[in-house]
């Protein structure tokens, strides 16, 4: 008879979950002892950063990822990137070691108090099993449980004396992972379409994590749909260079209902209708305008306040709207403006930067943004033509982007990454280039350097709250050297007319690099 360890080991296997991303603690030893061969370990010098790690590299691959935390401590680190998976819907499996059972009633150091408490609610479910062979069959639960729609991070708390406990082995099963709506309800849905003189087209993260580009390319071609990127969205659903595209909507009430005011149709598919920051009263669409909602989270479509919401896998309820739906004879949408070139000067303009980077970068490349103050502007100018080729936190939480750089390129080793990042933003998870330069991955990282918190003073604007705010400067970051101290390469440019070769050079590099620009702090904005 096998081990729970053993089991465990086959299991993720046979799941196909053979990297591991963690920081191991003394509880965790007894799993991670003779290590098997063909499995990946991915070290990360800090938990949340393990996490966040784990949440890009299994984006990217579309597959659950496999965490492994040290108890309570731990996963109290981990808590700030859990919370973005959970946003975000993201696949995580996550362990975390726990005392030895015989000593649990002692609450002996490094015990973890309640440990199922701890990530609620940020979890889909969280459980410590009662027997130690109970292990292997939780694994397999959580893995279907982290993997169904609306998909998201699950928790098992393990005390470290299980694993050596000999179990029965487990049967892998296979469980169905995609549903869809009522056939009567898409019948109703494509009258409604149908029927539309003037029809906006809202698309979201979901359909992206859903494969569904393809499907809402032919559904926006044959409605003659314009087409809007949801507010705040961590991904791209719809290809920015099609002439459909009219570009993002902003995360303000009033301003979103204006701009879709001129539509007597919205059809949401794979966002929320819709997501807001900050706060300015209004109408949430004009009266008189039908909403149809489309999503794979029950919680979402009963947490949203107007129109009609269908359930289910976005691709496959696209894919059967499709053939209800004849050609339309509406005339298309107008082509959007492209933005101005930027004039180059120093200090670099942030738009400027944003630019040049959408001149060099390579059509395949996949772009994390941590920039807010900057992020509607990189949103203008650098397109995302392809599938999973734009990530953007989900929950607006800081620390994100740099690991989740190094999960995306571990997934995709074929595709370039590039981050980019305030300089304020790359202090929250900055020892994730350890691992960037342990594992040789060749991710740019590219930090806007303005030394202030500029999203916050902007904030400060915009709702009138006063300028006399501490804390809110950044003076004497020398990320250079914090980058080379990690074994990445790093420099510094401060001359627009350096920017574009210094980038080209850099993606030829097969190490990670640290590039920071030097930008006038004048040049942000918050929307």
């Amino acid at each position: 008879m096998a081990t729970v360890r053993e089991e465990t080991f086959r299991l993720l296997r046979s799941l196909g979950m053979t990297t591991i991303f963690g920081n191991p603690g003394s509880t965790e030893l007894p799993f991670l002892r003779d290590y098997p061969q063909d499995f990946r370990y991915v070290l990360g010098l800090q938990e949340a950063s393990v996490v966040a790690m784990a949440d890009g590299y299994a984006q990217a691959s579309g597959q659950a990822a496999f965490v492994n935390l040290h108890t309570a401590p731990g996963v109290g680190n981990a808590m700030g990137s859990i919370v973005t998976a959970f946003c975000q819907h993201t696949p995580l499996v996550i362990t975390a070691g726990q005392q030895v059972r015989p000593m649990m009633a002692l609450e002996p150091l490094l015990f973890a108090r309640e440990a199922t408490e701890l990530p609620k609610p940020y979890v889909k479910w969280s459980y410590e099993p009662a027997r130690a062979q109970d292990v292997p069959a939780a694994i397999a639960r959580a893995y279907y449980i982290a993997c169904q729609q609306p998909r998201g991070p699950v928790f098992l708390s393990i005390p470290m004396d299980d694993w050596d406990v000999e179990v029965e082995p487990l049967a892998v099963r296979e469980v169905s992972l995609r549903t869809a709506p009522d056939p009567a309800d898409l019948q109703a849905v494509a009258k409604q379409l149908q029927d539309s003189q003037k029809l906006a087209l809202v698309v979201g993260a979901e359909a992206d994590r859903d494969n569904a580009w393809e499907a809402l390319i032919a559904l926006a071609e044959r409605t003659h749909a314009a087409v809007w990127r949801a507010p705040l969205s961590p991904r791209v659903g719809f290809p920015d260079n099609h002439p459909f595209f009219q570009g993002d909507l902003p995360p303000v009430t009033k301003m979103v209902s204006d701009k879709l005011a001129d539509y007597d149709t919205v059809l949401v598919v794979g966002a929320p209708v819709f997501h807001y920051y900050p706060y300015v009263p209004g109408a949430i669409i004009k009266e008189g305008t039908k909403v149809i909602h489309i999503s794979n989270d029950p919680d979402e479509a009963a947490r949203i306040q107007v129109g009609w919401s269908l359930v289910g896998n976005i691709a496959l309820t696209i894919e059967q709207l499709l053939p209800l739906l004849s050609a339309s004879e509406h005339v298309k949408p107008a082509v959007r403006p492209q933005p101005k070139i930027p004039v180059a000067q120093t200090p670099i303009p942030p738009a400027f930067v944003m630019h040049t980077l959408s001149q060099v970068l390579p059509e395949d490349v996949v772009v994390l943004d941590e920039s807010p103050s900057t992020a509607g502007i990189l949103r203008k100018y650098i397109q995302a033509t392809q599938p999973g080729s734009f990530y953007l936190t989900g929950s607006g939480g800081l620390g994100f982007a740099m690991p989740a750089a190094i999960g995306v390129k571990l997934a995709l080793p074929q595709r370039p990454v590039v981050a980019v990042l305030g300089d304020g933003s790359s202090m929250y998870s900055i020892q994730s280039l350890w691992t960037a330069a342990q594992l040789k991955l060749p991710v740019l990282f590219v930090i806007l350097r303005n030394n202030t918190y500029a999203i916050l003073k902007a904030f400060a604007q915009f709702e009138k709250v006063g300028e006399q705010i501490p804390g809110l400067d950044l003076p004497d970051l020398d990320i250079i050297k914090l980058a080379e101290g990690f074994g990445c390469h790093a420099q510094r440019i401060t001359r627009p007319e350096e920017l574009a070769p210094t980038i080209q050079h850099l993606l030829q590099g097969n190490t990670p690099s640290v590039l920071e620009v030097v930008v006038d702090p004048n040049g942000s904005s918050l929307l």
